[in-house]
């Protein structure tokens, strides 16, 4: 047993060495060691081959070829222009209002005994239709006390007559073929104010007869009711007004305008042409345009004045425009309603041999910008009118003309340029 022990612990002993030995190889250097220090060889290898082919590469580029960008001319937008004859047009706005308006007073006193249905905000009365009728008797007894008056003045003046005929006859068979000297004797003073009476009383009559008519409120024109301030039962008195309308056969515009726009159009009463001569005393046409519902209508209307003055605050002048029938609806148009604000468009005179150039091409106030073969260049113009989109001229501008409608940042005169229509 002791024998076995010792050879066990020999076994032991040997095997820690052996394995010792078998893990560093005969080279005495651990494997491990050596594998990675390859590997770090093989990377610095690639690294310098990765060098020196970058290195090669470079020395053999070529270099870029720089390639000269081509200088284009400014893209302008542009339009031709034509020389014509230009109907010039003078616009504005403005408000309808009625050319008659009434207010509706009775002549007479009395208690309202009827009243016509249409006599409401917005009702149409025909000429000479009752509005309302004033209890008639008070005048209707007037009248047969008028009537009773004259024909007793006419009995009067019977008596007065027949009394002078009578004292003519005596004159006679006490003084025959002489003539009375008194025109007492004759009668005559006493005749004359029997006529005077008679004269009087048929005045009176013809009082009670008209103050009867007016028991009776009408107007003699078309009209619309604007307001009534009467109702059934009422008691009316002698100038106290019952309600208002306005006449349906006319409205009215004032045109506020500046002074230099009426010298393009005729006035009915004071024309004025371009030269300053006076033209014929026509009336310049007008055509009114309004939105209502939603859709857009025109009536036709003329200039009439203008109101006599200028404004002190706008320092503008007033033209008056009239439409006539403004509530016919023969072609289905919707009335035109006091209130209602209209554009207003005057037919004026036809500028001869005119050039209408677009607003927005205007430069420097007077200034536009021809192009002829892609080359542009900076015109002066002599503008005789100036509109919303147009300004009108004369002269300075050819036939066929291309000018320049878009915006340049620089512009010097004799460029080329790139067009576009």
């Amino acid at each position: 047993m002791a024998d076995e022990s010792k050879i066990t612990n020999r076994v032991s002993e040997a095997t820690p060495a052996a394995a010792k030995k078998a893990h560093t190889g005969s080279g005495g250097a651990p494997a491990g060691v050596r594998k990675l220090s390859l590997q770090l060889f093989l990377a610095l290898v690639i690294l310098a081959l990765g060098i020196a082919a970058m290195f090669v590469l470079t020395k053999l580029r070529k270099p870029p070829k720089r390639a000269v960008p081509e200088k284009l001319a400014p893209l302008v937008k542009v339009q031709q222009l034509e020389v014509r004859d230009i109907p010039m047009v003078v616009s504005g706005f403005g408000t309808i209002s009625p050319k008659v308006e009434v207010e509706i007073v009775p002549q007479i006193s009395g208690m309202v005994v009827s009243i016509n249905p249409r006599f409401k905000a917005g009702g149409f009365i025909k000429a000479n239709q009752p509005l309302l009728q004033i209890d008639p008797r008070d005048y209707e007894l007037a009248v047969q006390q008028a009537q009773a008056a004259v024909a007793e003045a006419q009995v009067k003046l019977d008596l007065e007559r027949a009394e002078a005929k009578i004292v003519r006859s005596e004159w006679e068979q006490l003084y025959p073929g002489t003539e009375p000297d008194s025109p007492l004797v004759r009668r005559e003073p006493q005749i004359r104010q029997a006529e005077a009476r008679l004269a009087s009383a048929k005045a009176a009559l013809q009082m009670a007869k008209l103050s009867l008519e007016r028991t009776t409120i009408s107007l003699p024109i078309d009209v619309r009711i604007v307001n009534e301030t009467v109702d059934l039962g009422q008691y009316c008195t002698t100038g106290k007004a019952v309600g208002n309308a306005y006449g349906v056969e006319m409205v009215e515009i004032e045109l506020p305008l500046e002074d230099k726009e009426l010298a393009w159009f005729d006035m009915p009463d004071e024309p004025v042409s371009l030269n300053g001569n006076h033209g014929p005393k026509t009336t310049a046409t007008v055509v009114v345009r309004a939105k209502f519902a939603g859709a857009e209508h025109t009536w036709a209307g003329r200039v009439v004045r203008t109101t006599g003055r200028v404004d002190r605050a706008s320092r503008l002048i007033s033209v008056v425009v009239e439409v006539e029938k403004p509530f016919d609806k023969s072609d289905s148009k919707p009335p035109l309603m006091p209130g209602t604000f209209v554009e207003v468009l005057i037919q004026g005179k036809v500028l001869k041999n005119a050039v209408a150039v677009p607003r927005d091409a205007i430069r420097s106030r007077n200034q536009v910008w021809l192009v002829n073969e892609n080359t542009l260049h900076v015109k002066s113009l002599d503008i005789v009118r100036f509109e919303k989109e147009f300004a009108y001229v004369t002269s300075g501008l050819p036939d066929q003309a291309v000018i320049v409608v878009s915006s340049l940042d620089t512009v010097v005169d004799g460029m080329r340029v790139r067009t576009q229509f």
